[in-house]
């Protein structure tokens, strides 16, 4: 068996240099997220608030600088849910950022359908991780502050959570692996 050295064209580096680029972007981007993961928390937490806002009368209050989101204010019993990092869906969205970086550095001709599997997927794990809240909400108001603050963080919540995180990938593996009709067509 003979290895031959093919020369790689122009029309070949092209795909190959945005992939690369692209590997880059989404490494910087997992850096970024590490080291603005305070930030990232406020962001959460005030989209939290508008969410509450909308869905509740009840009164809410952001206090983005403790990561904190108040709820149930008019009410006898207002909580307070604070978002540490280990309830952030930053640490979710590494793993995706990883996957995306190796699977471009080996497929660089799938570039564009990973990049967008990857801006879906970061949707889905966010409002995965809002549900997740409002879960806990929704629990501590129908059951009451220790109650349903047990049932919607500790149980519910960490189901929505690993049930969405994991619909999440399967989602960003379906639309990063799937084939166009074109692409079907041409196979056949």
């Amino acid at each position: 068996m003979a290895a031959v050295h093919v020369p790689v064209t122009g029309s070949r580096k092209f795909p190959q240099r945005i992939a690369l680029f692209g590997v880059l972007c989404v490494l910087v981007a997992g850096v970024l997220l590490v080291l603005v993961e305070r930030a990232y928390r406020e962001l959460e937490v005030h989209l939290a608030g508008a969410i509450l806002r909308v869905i509740t009368s009840s009164g809410v209050y952001v206090a983005g600088n403790r990561e904190t989101v108040y709820f149930g204010l008019t009410g006898d019993t207002p909580f307070g849910l604070r978002m540490t990092p280990e309830c952030s869906s930053v640490f979710l969205l590494l793993p995706l950022l990883l996957v995306t970086a190796v699977l471009l550095w080996f497929r660089p001709r799938n570039a564009r359908r990973l990049l967008f599997a990857l801006g879906i997927s970061v949707i889905a794990v966010i409002l995965v991780n809002q549900l997740r809240i409002l879960t806990i909400v929704g629990l501590v108001n129908a059951l009451g502050t220790d109650e349903g603050y047990y049932w919607g963080h500790t149980l519910l919540g960490s189901m929505v959570s690993v049930i969405g995180g994991a619909i999440s990938l399967v989602l960003f593996v379906w639309l990063s692996t799937r084939k166009t009709k074109a692409e079907k067509q041409a196979a056949a």
